[in-house]
């Protein structure tokens, strides 16, 4: 590292916690010339200046600007070191040493540099405190929500998911894929509310799945099976408010034939785009309510059954993607936005629709936002055929 680069390096000051942390609010590098500027240009004005009035007191705000800058606590001293030798140079200057203006611009200079230093020691404790935040959340997330390997079973899969709190990195939204004797299956959910009673929610509802998925030979009784445990959760956690807390989510299985059952309880219809393009939603006859409306032994939804060839997609994704707004209100049409961004694989699709969505509400999500995409593509034996595709067979 060059010795200018260290220079800049020891101004700004290293981002203290886990390296994947980023501040809102930090200034670039560049910016740390601005108090030199500010110091510079109040200096010139007065040397240039014919009135007889001092601008002096101008140097008052050096300091505070040092301290909005730079996330060094010690920078703030410095500028107000150097902005008080500007003052005594300018007040000999202009012959005022003797004067109150120069007692008073002096004093100002002081008290401003200790309230910036004090600024700039609670801001590095803030930030300190929202990057260990920030690595506990991440930590949790990953045991909680865990990573979608690139395929599954018969499927290739991918997972984008987008917190609406920023710095926490988790919500209400969960996800899972996993492959079972009876097949892929995988769920897409939106716990009602966020926070810690929501985390927890999820938390119990995903570990309902991971094991009701394995041992439930039929879907519908995988629905049943996390009505139970959402229940009995609520229940044992004491949450507030228990009559209005739910769940909505969307079961989906892929079996080994390409035949897929979907189970909706009052979650968004998922999309499945076809090899020819056409899109449209997995939506059943019959509505069921979210899980935690109803009693859990009446929880019981009908299965939709469609078959898969190789290369469908379908995308299961919670409300935070359809209910973006942008500035007009206009929701994202994610049924007409989808097949223009199914370029590539699966986390390429998925990495194109999130930044489509961030560009049509034109700002930071103000929802959960997670989307799950599975492509059917079935690994075939050596003179195999697979299932058809855009009408013709597929060989492998």
């Amino acid at each position: 590292m060059s010795a200018t680069g260290w220079f800049r390096d020891l101004l700004a000051g290293p981002t203290r916690g886990p390296a994947t942390v980023r501040t809102s609010g930090t200034w670039p590098r560049t910016a740390l010339a601005l108090p030199f500027i500010g110091m510079a240009l109040v200096v010139g004005l007065d040397y240039l200046s014919t009135l007889e009035v001092t601008l002096e007191p101008a140097l008052t705000a050096v300091p505070a600007l040092a301290a909005i800058v730079s996330r060094r606590v010690w920078y703030p001293i410095l500028i107000g070191v150097l902005s008080e030798v500007a003052a005594f140079a300018m007040a000999a200057y202009n012959h005022v040493l003797g004067e109150s203006v120069h007692s008073a611009t002096v004093f100002a200079i002081a008290l401003v540099t200790a309230i910036s230093w004090v600024s700039a020691t609670l801001r590095l404790r803030q930030d300190q405190a929202l990057a260990d935040a920030q690595l506990v959340a991440e930590i949790a997330r990953r045991v909680l929500l865990r990573a979608v390997p690139d395929r599954v079973g018969s499927v290739r899969a991918a997972v984008h998911y987008a917190a609406a709190a920023a710095h926490a990195r988790i919500g209400g939204d969960l996800y899972e894929v996993v492959n079972t004797r009876h097949g892929v299956r995988a769920v897409v959910g939106d716990v009602r509310g966020k926070g810690l009673g929501a985390v927890e929610t999820a938390a119990a509802v995903l570990g309902a799945f991971r094991e009701a998925a394995h041992q439930e030979p039929v879907l519908e009784k995988v629905a049943g099976w996390l009505a139970v445990s959402l229940d009995r959760s609520l229940r044992e956690h004491d949450h507030p408010g228990l009559e209005e807390e739910f769940v909505t989510l969307v079961l989906i299985g892929v079996g080994p034939d390409g035949t897929a059952e979907i189970v909706n309880c009052g979650h968004p219809a998922p999309l499945l785009l076809t090899g020819d393009g056409a899109v449209r939603p997995l939506e059943l006859a019959e509505t069921v309510p979210p899980l935690g409306v109803l009693d859990p032994e009446d929880v019981a939804p009908p299965v939709l059954k469609v078959p898969f060839a190789a290369g469908d997609r379908v995308l299961l994704f919670t409300d935070g993607v359809i209910e973006a707004r942008d500035r007009a209100g206009r929701f994202y049409p994610l049924a007409e936005r989808f097949p223009g961004c199914a370029r590539g694989g699966p986390v390429e699709v998925l990495e194109l629709l999130h930044a489509d969505v961030v560009r049509h509400v034109g700002r930071p999500l103000g929802d959960d936002a997670a989307m799950l995409l599975l492509q059917y593509e079935p690994a075939a034996q050596p003179g195999q055929q697979l299932p058809h595709q855009n009408g013709r067979l597929a060989h492998q």
